[in-house]
């Protein structure tokens, strides 16, 4: 229960977030849903696929589908004036999805007998793989390209999850990590933390 709540959780921020950069890029109602379906559920089709396990597809997610579609429907009726505005705090509800796929990557990768870089590699997977399939899509520079640290939060959640620090049984443990990846991501983006290795040597 609390891994299918994690997942929705993620779905609504992701779909959330693709449906407000469509919408501020222009994009018409089909285009609209495209992006926002493809923001909630390529990160985990990306994963299954390098994992080599079997593929479900966008219209096979069940309940997860229709939550996508029912977040993508209330963003596409909301003033403009409230499109520029999320558009421009989407790093917020980026770093929720981001943490809460990053996290179920690394338990569907634990439940599938996966070792530690199994578990890491799927992490990061499904933590950055639908953002940057939005922003690659919107013609946008991905975030995981940004200066700011943001893949390595994922393989971190990835990493507790498969060294067996966070008991996967204990709901409290679980979005402890979910907050703690939330906000580390947000941290780092406000501090400007990054790995510009360079900065710590001239050329």
């Amino acid at each position: 229960m609390a891994w299918d709540i994690l997942n929705m959780i993620a779905v609504m921020a992701f779909a959330f977030s693709g449906a407000i950069v469509a919408m501020s890029e222009r994009y018409d109602i089909f285009g609209t849903y495209m992006l926002g379906l493809a923001t909630a559920f390529v990160g985990g089709i990306i994963r299954n696929i390098a994992l080599d396990v079997p593929v479900v597809h966008v219209w096979e997610q069940g309940i997860f589908f229709y939550v996508g579609i029912a977040t993508i429907t209330v963003a596409y009726f909301f003033p403009k004036s409230w499109v520029m505005f999320m558009d421009r705090w989407n790093v917020y509800t980026d770093a929720i999805g981001l943490s809460a796929f990053a996290i179920g990557g690394a338990m569907f990768a634990m439940d599938q007998g996966f070792p530690l870089g199994g578990v890491m590699f799927a992490a990061l997977l499904t933590g950055v793989g639908g953002g940057m399939t939005r922003d690659v899509l919107a013609q946008r520079r991905p975030m995981v390209l940004h200066q700011e640290i943001y893949a390595v939060w994922a393989m971190a959640a990835g990493f507790v999850v498969g060294m067996g620090w966070v008991n996967l049984d204990s709901v409290v443990q679980m979005y402890s990590l979910f907050v703690a990846v939330i906000a580390l991501r947000i941290t780092s983006f406000h501090m400007g933390w990054h790995l510009r290795f360079r900065d710590f040597y001239r050329i």
